[in-house]
């Protein structure tokens, strides 16, 4: 290993260009093609998806040739970004949700959608922000930034998908754990009913805390407490101090609290802590069950105040308490879409890899349905010996360290080639 390694920094010394071998081209590409498939697979390339309304979630992107920054805000899809703003200065948004194409709409002075041109003046339920004018994060900032000379990974928000540079959040992401999805540390504020959840669900990460800092009270979390004004952007709370650990140590909460469903309460164990005016929106008709609400039994004890982002592990968002009064809430703040787990990134990436999947016929099984048994056994002798004839070529560029060209691949077919014609011009014919 040390050996290895001295060479490489003799190579790197000695200013060589790096060497890659045709296993690690072969494996990026595969890898290029997967996130292609991810963002992409799930969005169509040909068709504008304008006719099919408000989508869930697809690629997006905004164009600075038709719509520059200190104009109306844009977003185009896949296929307009093809057929319609070839050779245009395009931003990449990765994807949006609940977005309508705006390609040709009255945002454009001199373009007219060349897929789909019937499009109302605005999609007045589109959500736009910087992104659509190529800046992101709470530093304003374009990416990849030219004069940004530290190297920082970008994450995107799920509750406003804004995108942030991972130093920007308020703490460094968890370490050696992954992670599905981020909100924000303004996010975080606005719905401020997530903190409750995050100090029993989040993934901790790495923050440092001023003594300047305030705390929180105890408080029961009720439905009240979490509509605060959507301006209230300062503070937020944080669960990693070592008060705050020993307090959540005393007065533990079981996991199968937080993930049990919304169980029914007896009229007599509701009656000996309140009366029914007191529950108010907790009591159903006599009839039916009483239903408790999940974010109510959580408590927070002495939570820091802290203005930091948070991470979800992946099944997060079925923990979130459903009952009628919590989902108004999640209606007022806009977010009711966190308690649909098919809005996640995660899930629009694996149906764009399955249909992809789908899509991606191999050559060899398409042209072997359409034979017989003789032709596709002769096929497939064929196939198998050109595989293993080109490996063993290549494996000798390998071995020797050289790299691979133009016309050793257009070598290998010709001398392929010549083999098959003098094996056919040996073979002896007889008639029966």
């Amino acid at each position: 290993m040390a050996a290895k390694e001295q060479g490489e920094k003799r190579s790197v010394e000695e200013g060589e260009e790096p060497v890659l071998s045709l296993l690690d081209v072969l494996e990026e590409d595969d890898a290029l093609e997967d996130e292609a498939c991810a963002v992409l697979g799930a969005s169509d390339a040909e068709k504008c998806s304008y006719p099919e309304g408000y989508i869930k979630r697809q690629a997006l992107y905004a164009c600075n040739t038709c719509t520059p920054n200190k104009e109306d805000p844009a977003g185009i899809c896949l296929a307009c970004t093809y057929k319609c703003h070839e050779g245009h200065d395009l931003f990449e948004l990765y994807t949006k949700r609940n977005f309508r194409c705006d390609c040709g709409n009255g945002k454009f002075k001199q373009l007219e959608c060349k897929l789909f041109p019937e499009k109302e003046k605005c999609n007045t339920l589109n959500m736009y922000n910087h992104n659509f004018f190529g800046l992101y994060c709470t530093c304003q900032r374009p990416y990849p930034d030219p004069e940004d000379e530290v190297p920082d990974e970008m994450v995107q928000c799920i509750v406003c998908e804004d995108w942030f540079h991972g130093r920007h959040l308020g703490e460094a992401q968890p370490e050696h754990i992954d992670y599905q999805e981020m909100v924000c540390q303004i996010c975080m504020n606005r719905c401020s009913f997530l903190w409750a959840y995050a100090s029993h669900l989040a993934i901790p990460g790495i923050v440092s805390i001023s003594s300047a800092e305030k705390e929180y009270e105890d408080i029961d979390v009720n439905v009240d407490d979490c509509l605060v004004g959507e301006n209230s952007f300062q503070g937020g709370t944080n669960i990693k101090t070592e008060e705050q650990k020993e307090e959540i140590t005393a007065h533990p909460i079981k996991e199968e609290d937080i993930n049990k469903p919304n169980e029914a309460s007896t009229s007599t164990d509701i009656k000996q802590e309140t009366s029914s005016e007191e529950v108010g929106h907790l009591v159903k008709p006599e009839s039916s069950p009483k239903t408790l609400c999940k974010l109510k039994e959580i408590k927070i004890h002495k939570l820091s105040k802290c203005n930091a982002a948070t991470f979800w592990p992946s099944n997060w968002r079925s923990k979130l308490c459903s009952c009628s009064d919590c989902k108004k809430m999640y209606k007022d703040l806009d977010v009711l879409f966190l308690l649909d787990e098919g809005d996640t990134v995660q899930a629009y990436e694996n149906k764009g890899k399955t249909q992809q999947a789908t899509e991606r016929r191999d050559p060899l099984m398409t042209a072997l349905s359409s034979m017989n048994r003789v032709q596709q056994v002769e096929l497939i002798c064929e196939y198998n010996d050109l595989k293993t004839e080109l490996t063993d070529y290549l494996k000798r560029f390998a071995e020797e360290g050289k790299v691979v060209k133009t016309e050793d691949i257009q070598q290998f077919f010709e001398e392929l080639r010549s083999r098959k014609r003098r094996r056919l011009d040996g073979m002896q014919y007889y008639c029966s």
